[in-house]
């Protein structure tokens, strides 16, 4: 099993500027990383400081992640929400933007959410399971204790769903430990 990984990309370039593989199966599978995508995401957020988050699909339609950010910065975390782990709470974020091209992989078991650090970024991701809308699951964003890179006093633009999440304190997990605690990004 392998756990939230940063995947920064083979960039090859020259005066035209760059190419780079997002996604192929045989690199994927080296980095431990086997997971079928079955649906492609594409979110536009145009207010800076938008935090979409904390999501993620309960059992039997749990969805793996892979996401990256195609336009502007943003700040990407992934929460350990397994019952019975020793990382349970837990986060690790990273920046992902379009300069730096990196990826974030969320397996199941993990809340996923990012807040935009500037206006008109652009987040696409790879899901392993398609939407349920009754498998949908969320906590608050700020419940976890994450340290949003946002300035003092700001405020983030959240959907009317996000504004109602439960706190984590009184989410009930139906995640099961899977004996990897959550380790932090390289």
């Amino acid at each position: 099993m392998t756990g939230v990984t940063l995947i920064p990309p083979r960039r090859f370039g020259d005066d035209r500027g760059w190419f780079t593989e997002v996604y192929s199966v045989p690199a994927f599978d080296r980095l431990g990383i086997s997971r079928a995508f079955v649906q492609d995401n594409h979110s536009l957020s145009v207010p800076a400081h938008t935090l979409r988050g904390l999501h993620f699909q309960v059992p039997p339609r749990g969805q793996d992640k892979l996401v990256r950010c195609i336009r502007g910065r943003i700040f990407d975390v992934a929460v350990d929400i397994r019952r019975g782990s020793p990382t349970w709470g837990r986060w690790v974020g990273a920046e992902l933007s379009a300069e730096n091209g990196h990826q974030l992989f969320i397996p199941i078991g993990f809340a996923h959410g990012f807040v935009t650090l500037e206006p008109e970024c652009e987040v696409t991701y790879k899901c392993s399971d398609t939407y349920a809308p009754d498998c949908d699951g969320g906590i608050r964003w700020n419940s976890v204790g994450i340290d949003w890179p946002m300035p003092a006093g700001t405020v983030p633009e959240l959907s009317a769903k996000d504004q109602v999440q439960p706190a984590l304190a009184d989410f009930d997990s139906p995640f099961a430990y899977d004996g990897h605690p959550l380790e932090p990004l390289a």
